[in-house]
């Protein structure tokens, strides 16, 4: 008894205990921890060499021969595979010319292996998100889910993307874009790395399944008509408000017309 408690009260006894509880509390963490959706397939030597080569042809000249950036262009460091995936996959990179937002464009130049090519020389860079795995961005039917994603739009997209995905306008000239006709995987990206003036979700603020939510919510919200005719842009009582003023003021103009000519 005597030497067991010589050894709880060695000065290193504190020491050893506060290393124990670290290594306990991060092996719970790492278990509980939300993971990554992360592609299955990993790039090879080959692909990132092709990328590579792309990149230097195309990008270099804003981002720099080894993506450190320039004045033209950010670095590319840590960017991650799903960055390069999204800015090439919507045609918003290369950039055609410099202006306050990338429009989306489509594909452009690039087919879908090369831009996995150029994703895959970016994220041999340094660490980054990568591009998420198919399975979590297949919308889904269950009307659960998508309401789910809808709470999640609300809250957390809405008040730039308008409560259906139509779009809106930001300041200094920014914009933040209509999410109808966009690729699911695009969704998921955009959410993940936070383009332009967009903030970040990573997977520790909206889990994969819920970013699965809000793609099937959105992808809901394109598939159906718009009830009672006209969408008129789906932005709103501003935009339908419009439409009756107009309309009323034309009948009142017409009917002033009418009075006019019918007592001359």
């Amino acid at each position: 008894m005597t030497a067991l408690a010589a050894r709880r009260r060695h000065p290193l006894a504190t020491v050893v205990l506060l290393l124990l509880a670290l290594l306990v509390t991060g092996a719970a963490y790492a278990t509980v921890a939300p993971r990554e959706a992360t592609a299955s397939t990993t790039a090879g030597a080959d692909d990132v060499e092709a990328g590579q080569e792309l990149f230097l042809a195309n990008c270099a000249t804003c981002h720099g021969t080894q993506a450190e950036g320039t004045r033209n262009g950010p670095s590319l460091i840590g960017v991650g595979a799903a960055a390069v995936h999204f800015q090439v996959g919507t045609g918003r990179m290369p950039l055609q010319k410099t202006d306050v937002q990338a429009p989306r464009r489509g594909p452009g130049e690039f087919s879908e292996d090369e831009i996995r090519q150029l994703a895959a020389y970016v994220a041999s860079l340094g660490p980054g998100p990568a591009i998420p795995d198919d399975e979590y961005v297949q919308p889904l039917d269950d009307p659960d889910r998508i309401a789910e994603g809808y709470e999640l739009f609300r809250v957390n997209c809405a008040m730039c993307h308008n409560v259906v995905g139509a779009g809106g306008a930001l300041t200094r000239g920014k914009y933040a874009p209509g999410l109808m006709d966009v690729e699911p995987v695009h969704i998921y990206e955009a959410m993940q790395t936070g383009p332009q003036a967009m903030p970040v979700f990573n997977d520790a603020n909206i889990t994969p399944d819920e970013k699965q939510s809000i793609i099937s919510y959105l992808k809901n919200v394109e598939e159906r008509s718009p009830a009672g005719g006209w969408s008129l842009g789906s932005i709103g009582p501003v935009s339908e408000g419009l439409f009756v003023w107009v309309g009323l003021l034309g009948l009142l103009i017409g009917a002033a017309v009418w009075l006019g000519a019918k007592s001359s």
